[in-house]
């Protein structure tokens, strides 16, 4: 089992309606188009973890999970590893509830998208500057 802790931030312009992805990204800006981003200038990307981990993402037996907190409200997230993930994206980490994969893609056949999160938990991150606590968990099964 791998831990990786880090920090988002909220933003105004978080919508959390997309259907099938959930988005952290390292930009600091955020527009409203951007419907599956629920949190800004991520400390982590998907480039920066190690190899180790990397090398975890890329079995199919690898349950990925995303915690999430902010104002005392949790959200989590549980998908795949696959051997199509490289994680070299320097921006943007996304849970997929698809099979799709790219250098963005975090985890496959996640079990939530941003339209699934609790409107409470996103209302709090529509606050600019509030802060997401963040912890990614690989486990090989």
């Amino acid at each position: 089992m791998r831990r990786v802790s880090f920090t988002a931030y909220g933003h105004e312009n978080v919508v959390g309606n997309h259907r099938t992805t959930v988005e952290l990204t390292s930009e600091g800006f955020l527009t409203p188009q951007g419907t599956c981003i629920i949190g800004i200038l991520s400390t982590m990307t998907l480039s920066a973890l190690d190899e180790d981990i990397k090398k975890m993402a890329a079995l199919a037996s690898t349950r990925i999970t995303l915690k999430l907190r902010v104002s005392g409200i949790a959200e989590e997230i549980t998908g795949w590893g696959s051997p199509g993930l490289n994680y070299s994206d320097s921006m943007s980490m996304v849970a997929r509830t698809s099979d799709y994969e790219c250098g963005r893609t975090l985890m496959i056949r996640a079990n939530k998208a941003a339209s699934d999160l609790s409107r409470e938990f996103v209302a709090h991150l529509q606050k600019l500057n509030n802060p997401i606590e963040c912890e990614l968990i690989y486990t090989t099964e």
